[in-house]
C-alpha cells in the first residue's frame, strides 16, 4: 500500500473527479503494481466490485453490455483464482490482485527549482486557490466575462479625470495584510471593496458624470439652419403661432412707418407742384425726320475718325473724315506734322464703334493745311462729298470731331460767311497757310480739327481747321470756326493720294493790305526776279485790287485768289500805279 491519502472512488489522486490513469509499470508503485504487466500504454483499473452482466440472449435486456467509467466495458466478475484479461490487450490480472478497491500511487514528478523573482512575478498571490480570483461579477459558470473595448469617444466621455492617478488593477494606498484570512483581496481598497467597485465590474451600467476637467469641448460657431419655404413657416407647423403674430406685428409697423414717411414726403413735394398748376403739353413720342440733326449725325458719324499722335511721351489728337474706300482720310496738316518728323512717332485712327487702326501719313501740304493718311481697314463707310461753292450764309451745318478728345461730338451752327480769308496759326508746325475759309458759329474747339463740316443733306462742304478767340492762348469756341472749303480740300486731296505732293500757282510778289477810305487792296512790297508778276510788268507800289474775277480786300486775299488757279494759266490783273488804274496779264508760274 502507498503511503499517499485515501482518494475516494471516482476522484483521481489530486482530489479532483476523473479517472485514475496509471503510468508505465515500470514506474508505478504500490502492490497493485506487482499484478499488472503493462505494454507501455496507461491502464484503466476499475474497483474490484462484482458488476452485473446482462444475459446477451435475453431479449427483453435493452441496456446492452455493461460499460465502465470512461466508455470502457465491464469486466465480468470472475471466480478467485481465474485471470481475467486487461484492457487493449495487457496481459490477463489475476483474480486475486483485483480483490477490493485499487490504491495507486501517482508516479513521482521532477521539477527544478523555481527561480524566487519568477514565483513573484508569476506564482499565486497568497490566500488564492485555484487558477483565478473569486469571481467579482456574480457568474457562476467559471469563466470571467470579457468586454471589447470601448470606442474613443465613450472613453473620453466617461474615463476617469486626469486628477485621478490610481491605476485600476492596484488600490492606491496599501490595504493590509492581503491574503491573510479574513483580509481584503488584492484589489480591494480602503472602504471600497473591488467586487463593489463599478470601474473594476465588467457588468455595470454606464452612467453619465460629471464632465471631465480640462477637456472642455472646443467652441464651435453656430452653423446656419436649414432655410423654411413661406408654405412650411405659415402651414408646415415648423414655427410657433405667437412667432408668427409677432411677425406680422413687426410688419405692420414697419409699412405703416413707410406710409408716414411716404405721406409727409409727398406734403413736402406738394410746394413745388401744385395740383392746380397748368403744364405744358408734351408730344407721346419724338420725331427725328430726315434731315433733322439726329438723322445727320447719324448717317455721318460713322465715316468720321479721331486721330492719335504719339512722339514718345508726348501726344495730340485731332479728327478726321474717310474720303475713299481704300481707307484714305483726310485731316488737317497740323494735326499729322508733329509725326511726319519720325522719332518713333504713331498715329492711330478711332473709329466710331471702338475700332482701332493704325495710320500712316500719304502726303501733306502745308500751304494749305490739309494732309491724308491711309488706314488699313476693310469696306469703311465713306462720307459723301458736297460743294462749298453752292454754300449761302444762313445755310445749316454741322460740325463733327473729337474736341477735347471727346470723340464722336457735333454741333450745329450756320454758315456766317464764306470766301473769308484768313492766315492760320502754324501752332508749332511747318504750316504756312493762308485759307479762303467758311466761317460757322457752330462750336469748333481744339480737337475738332480735320474733321467735317457738313450741310443740312449729310454731305461734307469744309473741313474744320481753325477759330478765332479771345486773350492769348489757346481758348475754346466764342462762335467764329473756319474751314477749308471741300472745293480746295478735294482738288489737293486728289493729288497728295496721286503723287504725294501739291503744286499752287505762284504770282512772284509779297505784298501788304493797304486802304484809301474808300477803296482796300494788296499793294506790292517786292516782286521776285524771273517771276510772274515780273513779266507781266507789275512794279513794287502798285496796288492790286482785282485777279481775274475775285476782288482783292488784301494782301492774304490775293493769296489764296492766286492759289485756286492753276500753274500756267493767263489771268488777268486789275492794280493801281501812281492813281492811275491799269490792267495787266500775267501766266503763272508754280511754286
Amino acid at each position: 500500500m502507498s503511503d499517499e491519502p485515501d482518494v475516494p472512488p471516482g476522484r483521481g489522486a489530486d482530489g479532483r473527479h476523473g479517472r485514475a490513469e496509471v503510468e508505465s509499470a515500470d514506474t508505478a508503485s504500490g502492490p497493485a503494481a506487482d499484478g499488472v504487466e503493462s505494454s507501455g500504454r496507461h491502464q484503466r483499473v476499475e474497483p474490484a466490485q462484482a458488476a452485473e452482466v446482462p444475459d446477451p440472449t435475453d431479449p427483453t435486456d435493452s441496456s446492452g453490455p455493461a460499460t465502465a467509467a470512461g466508455g470502457a466495458a465491464a469486466v465480468p466478475a470472475e471466480t478467485p483464482g481465474v485471470a481475467t484479461p486487461a484492457a487493449d490487450g495487457a496481459d490477463a490480472v489475476p483474480a486475486e490482485a483485483s480483490a477490493g478497491p485499487p490504491r495507486l500511487a501517482p508516479r513521482p514528478l521532477e521539477r527544478p527549482a523555481v527561480d524566487p523573482g519568477e514565483r513573484s512575478a508569476f506564482g499565486r498571490p497568497s490566500g488564492v486557490e485555484g487558477g483565478f480570483a473569486p469571481l467579482r461579477n456574480g457568474s457562476s459558470d467559471g469563466r470571467i466575462a470579457g468586454a471589447a473595448p470601448p470606442p474613443a469617444a465613450l472613453a473620453a466621455a466617461f474615463s476617469r479625470s486626469h486628477a485621478d492617478v490610481a491605476g485600476l488593477q492596484r488600490p492606491p494606498t496599501p490595504a493590509g495584510a492581503v491574503g491573510e484570512p479574513g483580509g481584503p483581496a488584492l484589489w480591494d481598497g480602503p472602504g471600497a471593496p473591488a467586487d463593489r467597485d463599478p470601474w473594476r465590474d465588467p457588468g455595470s451600467a454606464a452612467r453619465l458624470g460629471e464632465p471631465v476637467e480640462g477637456d472642455a469641448a472646443p467652441d464651435r460657431a453656430p452653423g446656419s439652419g436649414a432655410r423654411l419655404s413661406v408654405r412650411e413657416v405659415l402651414f408646415g407647423k415648423r414655427v410657433h403661432p405667437r412667432a408668427l403674430a409677432l411677425l406680422a406685428v413687426i410688419a405692420l409697423a414697419i409699412g405703416a412707418v413707410g406710409g408716414v414717411v411716404g405721406h409727409l414726403t409727398a406734403s413736402g413735394a406738394q410746394g413745388l407742384t401744385e395740383p392746380g398748376a397748368t403744364l405744358t403739353s408734351t408730344s407721346d413720342s419724338k420725331e427725328r425726320p430726315p434731315g433733322s440733326v439726329a438723322d445727320i449725325a447719324a448717317r455721318v458719324l460713322p465715316a468720321v475718325v479721331s486721330i492719335e499722335i504719339k512722339v514718345g511721351d508726348q501726344g495730340g489728337t485731332g479728327s478726321g473724315v474717310v474720303i475713299d474706300p481704300a481707307g484714305y482720310v483726310l485731316t488737317n496738316n497740323h494735326v499729322v506734322a508733329p509725326a511726319a518728323q519720325g522719332n518713333g512717332a504713331t498715329i492711330e485712327a478711332i473709329f466710331s464703334n471702338g475700332q482701332r487702326m493704325p495710320a500712316a501719313i500719304v502726303g501733306r501740304d502745308p500751304k494749305t493745311d490739309l494732309a491724308v493718311v491711309k488706314v488699313a481697314v476693310a469696306n469703311p463707310t465713306v462720307a459723301r462729298i458736297g460743294s462749298s461753292s453752292s454754300l449761302a450764309v444762313g445755310d445749316g451745318v454741322l460740325a463733327i470731331g473729337s474736341p477735347l478728345g471727346l470723340a464722336g461730338t457735333v454741333t450745329d451752327g450756320i454758315v456766317s460767311a464764306v470766301n473769308r480769308p484768313v492766315r492760320l496759326d502754324s501752332g508749332g508746325s511747318d504750316t504756312n497757310a493762308v485759307i479762303d475759309a467758311i466761317q460757322t458759329d457752330a462750336a469748333i474747339n481744339p480737337g475738332n480739327s480735320g474733321g467735317p463740316l457738313v450741310d443740312s443733306t449729310g454731305a461734307v462742304v469744309g473741313i474744320n481747321t481753325a477759330i478765332r478767340s479771345l486773350g492769348q492762348g489757346e481758348g475754346g469756341s466764342i462762335g467764329l470756326g473756319f474751314a477749308i472749303p471741300i472745293d480746295d480740300a478735294r482738288r489737293i486731296a486728289e493729288a497728295l493720294i496721286r503723287d504725294g505732293s501739291v503744286k499752287h500757282a505762284d504770282l512772284g510778289v509779297n505784298a501788304k493790305s493797304v486802304t484809301d477810305g474808300t477803296t482796300d487792296g494788296a499793294q506790292v512790297q517786292n516782286v521776285v526776279a524771273g517771276g510772274a508778276a515780273a513779266a507781266a510788268g507789275i512794279v513794287e507800289g502798285d496796288v492790286i485790287l482785282k485777279v481775274g474775277d475775285r476782288t482783292i480786300a488784301g494782301a492774304d486775299e490775293l493769296v489764296v485768289a492766286v492759289r485756286e488757279l492753276a500753274p500756267g494759266q493767263s489771268v488777268p490783273i486789275e492794280l493801281v500805279r501812281d492813281g492811275r488804274p491799269l490792267t495787266v496779264t500775267a501766266v503763272l508760274a508754280s511754286d
